[in-house]
């Protein structure tokens, strides 16, 4: 498999963990850009698995909120 082609496998991977514990834990993604303080824009690209520094910090961050650390 091209290399282009597993890092968008990874991305997709990442956006679905990320919005299925939104689903649980009931958090949208203007309540977690509300909560962070952020742009909604950011937190959707972040969400989206863009790989700039600042969406991986917020993915950090949103990890921390839904419970993610250490998965």
């Amino acid at each position: 498999m091209p290399l282009e082609e597993q890092l968008d496998q990874a991305k997709q991977a990442l956006t679905i963990a990320i919005k299925k514990k939104m689903l649980e834990k009931g958090w949208s993604q203007a309540e977690i850009a509300d909560t962070l303080q952020l742009n909604r824009g950011v937190v959707s690209r972040a969400i989206n698995g863009d790989a700039n520094p600042q969406s991986v910090e917020t993915r950090r961050k949103i990890y921390k909120i839904l419970g993610m650390e250490g998965e």
